[in-house]
C-alpha cells in the first residue's frame, strides 16, 4: 500500500512529467512503489532520473549531474532539464 509520502512524491513527479512534451523532452514514471521520473531528450539521447524529496522549504527535484529544482517552480525546473539534456542539440532547418 502506498504511503502519503509516496503518493505526494508521485503527484509532484507527474506534474513535472506533464510539462516535458511542451519543451521537447520525453518522460516516463518508473520505480513502482518508489517512483522516479526517467527523462530524456529525443535528439541528443541524453537522459537522467529525477527524484523528488521533501525539504524544509517544500519539495525538491534532484537529478544528475548536480541538478535541482523546486516543485513549486515547475517551468524553471523543466527549462533547466532542457538546457542540460538538450545541450548541443541541433534544430532542424525551417522550411525543409
Amino acid at each position: 500500500m502506498a504511503t502519503t509520502y509516496t503518493e505526494e512524491r508521485r503527484l509532484h513527479l507527474q506534474a513535472l512529467a506533464e510539462l516535458l512534451p511542451d519543451h521537447g523532452l520525453v518522460g516516463r514514471m518508473v520505480g513502482g512503489g518508489e517512483p522516479v521520473l526517467w527523462v530524456w531528450h529525443p535528439r541528443t539521447g541524453r537522459q537522467t532520473l529525477i527524484f523528488a524529496t521533501p525539504t524544509q522549504r517544500g519539495w525538491l527535484f534532484l537529478w544528475s549531474p548536480g541538478g535541482q529544482g523546486g516543485a513549486d517552480e515547475l517551468e524553471m525546473t523543466v527549462e533547466s532539464l532542457k538546457a542540460i539534456l538538450g545541450a548541443d542539440a541541433e534544430r532542424p532547418p525551417e522550411g525543409n
